[in-house]
């Protein structure tokens, strides 16, 4: 028989016993008065948590109890708690529930402690926990296993509390600058919204395939043309393509759109928010990106896609020639999707050899057209669209624009995609009827973005694996065999 199974045998004995002696192993209710974080000395608390040390010295023992808020020490006295409740005591193991009524008071080491008075058993943990010493090491195991991966790792959970707080804020602003949080749909009868492969699904009911959400961006242009002026929505979008450091296929995006608006106005809005979003978490604008200090306070710069791609990659966008681009295509062998054109290949070399270096908070603008399907034509530029990136740390944060609001225009980039599509780029737009329908009754100017929720948590955090920001992030099935 193995080590395991004898420990797991022996808990079933416990509950077994515990049964046995009256008590009730699943209450339905237990009402802690105050978190283990709150406690001061000298005063009488009811806590509840899980047990995480044990100790016992014959008529002693002291446990090591975790709740949310933190840890405290429990000390357990025979001769306090009589005979019965100290056979409860003996009964238990690290990683059980219990309650604990007592006084706070300070160990000769300087320990705060709870000296228990009354116990209550809240449940039992028949699977032993990892060592609390090294905890979960393997970092399979550590996704796979997420709940013992917050209860062994306190920086895990810190970083999924650091994500609720940055959700949190990203809420209040919006709702502050009077923008209306709404739902659009997850199952669709045509994805669209960004360039991107879609899951596909059949809908029994209907008889029909169905998609899964690839961004929220027709829908909430559609509520612009019903009348909303600032909508936004966080929204979890689905993606069937790759998995690497900074993307999984389920995932977490924030869009907002504002009538009347333009693109300058929406990277003044966004500059706005993700300070604000900052400042809630850190208290203040400057933070590290790797292990670069970035001060986000002040006016971030602005440049074309020109000026940073002659700047950082000492590339002129207008007269490099076609040999000098295909030389650097096959150098690094970068491919271009779908149909070539000049301004993707371009537009590629700089997305690999320019954005690293970015960097200082800088907000890149004025993007060619081929690259950018749902933006608005320039109003000066021919061949260029109002587009914006925002870029931190050499990292992509965000990506917006002045909205296409002609239904004409939209068509003709629809129409577009539809070549890169049968080119074999099946990332490109689906023609979407539908909303050139809704676009045809009239929409305001417009501005809009998108924010991935998990990257700006990877920023305001520096931690780069995705997968560290999302709780349950998507693992390949185990192998069973093994």
């Amino acid at each position: 028989m193995s080590r395991l199974t004898q420990i797991r045998q022996t808990r079933q004995e416990k509950l077994k016993l515990l049964t046995k002696l009256g008590v009730d192993v699943n209450p339905p209710l237990f009402v802690p008065t105050y978190q283990i974080a709150e406690c001061k000395f000298d005063t009488e608390v009811i806590i509840a948590g899980r047990i995480l040390g044990y100790r016992r010295q014959g008529k002693i023992t002291f446990l090591d109890l975790q709740d949310q808020s933190g840890k405290t020490q429990v000390f357990a006295a025979l001769e306090v708690l009589g005979e019965s409740v100290y056979q409860i005591v003996k009964l238990l193991d690290i990683g059980d529930f219990i309650g604990a009524a007592g006084t706070v008071f300070k160990t000769k080491s300087g320990e705060k402690t709870i000296r228990l008075k009354t116990l209550t058993f809240l449940a039992k943990s028949l699977e032993p926990l990892p060592d609390t010493w090294s905890g979960l090491k393997d970092k399979e195991d550590r996704f796979r296993k997420r709940y013992l991966d917050l209860i062994l790792n306190p920086e895990a959970k810190q970083v999924l509390d650091a994500r609720w707080t940055i959700e949190r804020a990203v809420r209040e602003f919006m709702w502050q600058e009077n923008y209306q949080e709404v739902e659009t749909p997850v199952l669709q009868n045509l994805y669209g919204g960004t360039n991107a492969r879609p899951f596909t699904t059949h809908l029994n009911a209907l008889d029909t395939e169905m998609y899964l959400r690839v961004a929220p961006e027709l829908y909430l242009k559609r509520l612009i043309v019903g009348g909303y002026e600032r909508v936004f929505e966080i929204a979890r979008n689905f993606r069937n393509e790759g998995m690497d450091q900074t993307h999984q296929p389920e995932f977490t995006m924030m869009e907002f759109y504002e009538a009347y608006a333009d693109y300058h106005r929406i990277m003044d809005i966004t500059e706005e928010l993700i300070k604000f979003v900052a400042k809630k978490l850190h208290g203040s604008y400057l933070l590290k990106v790797d292990d670069q200090e970035i001060d986000l306070s002040g006016k971030w710069a602005r440049l074309t896609v020109d000026e940073a791609f002659k700047k950082y990659a000492g590339l002129d966008w207008g007269k490099i020639t076609d040999a000098e681009i295909k030389k650097i295509l096959a150098t690094h062998k970068f491919k271009v999707p779908g149909v070539f054109t000049r301004n993707k290949a371009l537009f590629l070399i700089y997305d690999h050899l320019v954005t690293p270096k970015l960097l200082n908070p800088t907000w890149v603008i004025d993007y060619p057209v081929e690259v950018s399907p749902l933006s608005k034509s320039h109003r000066s530029k021919e061949g260029r669209v109002e587009r914006f990136e925002g870029y931190i740390g050499g990292k992509e944060i965000c990506d917006g624009w002045s909205e296409i609001v002609s239904t004409l225009e939209q068509k003709t980039r629809f129409e577009n995609e539809q070549k890169n599509l049968k080119a074999g780029d099946d990332e490109a737009q689906p023609l979407d009827e539908e909303f050139l329908v809704a676009l045809s009754y009239g929409c305001p100017p417009l501005g809009g973005i998108g924010i991935g929720i998990d990257r700006l948590v990877m920023f305001l955090t520096n931690n780069w694996s995705i997968r560290e920001v999302i709780a349950f992030p998507l693992m390949r099935p185990e192998n069973k065999e093994d």
